[in-house]
């Protein structure tokens, strides 16, 4: 097989794909890897194809072929190849490091009795590797290896923090439970933003939501000016433990959910939300604070409960108006997470039940990691004016 040292995708690859539909799809993918290596090699050596350069660090050395199993089927791909070793296409890497988690998750399963038929029948196909436990093992822990230096990676300064968490089904002892997976997520002085740490616990109380943030400590957090979160106790309690003096901001939209366990009628809720939603959406603190305190009057009668916690709670909900407005949007609520929480969604949804708590940290971090790299790669999610 013969490639050529082009970085160019065919115009009409979109027509491939209409045309073709789902069967199309692998030829896609493979032509858009390989043309991501390409472009990689080409970066890495600092001149184009062809051309000369006394600069030349290195020189372009063919293409060596490597089959990768994918949910598309096995993708064989034109890895481009230098010849003074020390290059490997970081893309390549990234594209298969959740393919991989995902597959050891279904091998455990099935290693371990818990799998369903399907997932018995399909898994060797999908794994591209005889599954046995011997086998399970030594690619989890070269997996876990690369995954675990990732979670524990030094940190620097974060002027913004979000935590929050979901839920994965893992097997434990012969019972399925509910095991809570951590996530936190920061913005740094450059309005980057990065995954910061995940964990994987069987329950979401202070002890877990405590070990998670001093470990962020630890690996060298700081310059924490706002802490963006639900008022889950577990991790209140937490927070105050570690992040004590750094101020904090209640997810507007979770207020909104919770506040509405409090209207006494169905016909009030449309009410109740669109009150919250324009103290929340006020023009200064000065005017949310003015609407709160109407709202509160005018349920004082009809809905005491509800007034007597609006008043406690939803003033925890603005601390957003001390910061500048061009970040409110980013800083109300917790909703930034949403991506994360879906992809991990997307990829976990596939194994259903985690064999263990490792197998099901293995996938998320795999998960994030990928997406963390996007972010930090991309545009600043928010600017800071002086």
């Amino acid at each position: 097989m013969t490639y050529q040292a082009d970085c160019t995708l065919p115009s009409d690859l979109l027509e491939q794909i209409s045309e073709g539909g789902f069967d199309a799809l692998p030829d896609a993918i493979r032509l858009l890897l390989n043309t991501a290596m390409l472009l990689e090699r080409q970066k890495f050596l600092g001149v184009d194809p062809y051309a000369r350069s006394a600069e030349h660090q290195a020189h372009a050395h063919g293409f060596k072929e490597k089959t990768v199993q994918t949910r598309l089927g096995a993708l064989t791909l034109a890895v481009p190849q230098v010849r003074e070793g020390g290059f490997y296409p970081q893309s390549l890497e990234k594209g298969v490091r959740s393919e991989r988690a995902l597959k050891l998750a279904l091998a455990e399963m099935y290693v371990q009795g818990v799998s369903t038929r399907k997932v018995a029948a399909s898994t060797e196909q999908l794994c591209g590797f005889e599954v046995t436990s011997t086998q399970v093992s030594r690619a989890a822990a070269e997996l876990d290896g690369v995954l675990a230096a990732w979670r524990s990676r030094p940190l620097a300064v974060y002027r913004y923090v979000y935590l929050d968490a979901r839920y994965e089904q893992v097997r434990q002892n012969g019972q399925v439970r509910d095991a809570a997976v951590l996530l936190a997520t920061g913005v740094d002085a450059h309005g980057k933003r990065a995954v910061l740490g995940v964990s994987v616990a069987l329950s979401e109380q202070e002890v877990q939501w405590r070990t998670f943030l001093q470990s962020l400590v630890e690996r060298g957090l700081r310059g924490v000016e706002l802490l963006i979160s639900d008022a889950h106790a577990g991790l209140q309690a937490a927070r105050k433990a570690v992040f004590g003096g750094v101020p904090w901001q209640r997810c507007q939209f979770h207020l909104q959910q919770n506040a509405q366990a409090y209207v006494p009628k169905q016909a009030m809720k449309g009410e109740v939300a669109t009150a919250l939603r324009a103290i929340f959406q006020a023009v200064s603190l000065s005017e949310a604070k003015r609407q709160l305190a109407e709202t509160v009057g005018r349920y004082q009668t009809v809905a005491p409960k509800l007034a007597r916690w609006m008043e406690e709670n939803v003033p925890e909900g603005l601390l957003v108006f001390a910061f500048p407005q061009a970040q409110w949007r980013r800083l109300r609520t917790t909703n930034g997470l949403e991506r994360l929480n879906q992809e991990i969604r997307r990829r976990t949804r596939v194994a259903r039940l985690f064999p263990n708590e490792a197998s099901c940290l293995r996938l998320v971090t795999a998960v994030v990691m990928e997406i963390s790299d996007d972010w930090e790669t991309g545009n600043a999610y928010l600017t800071f004016e002086d």
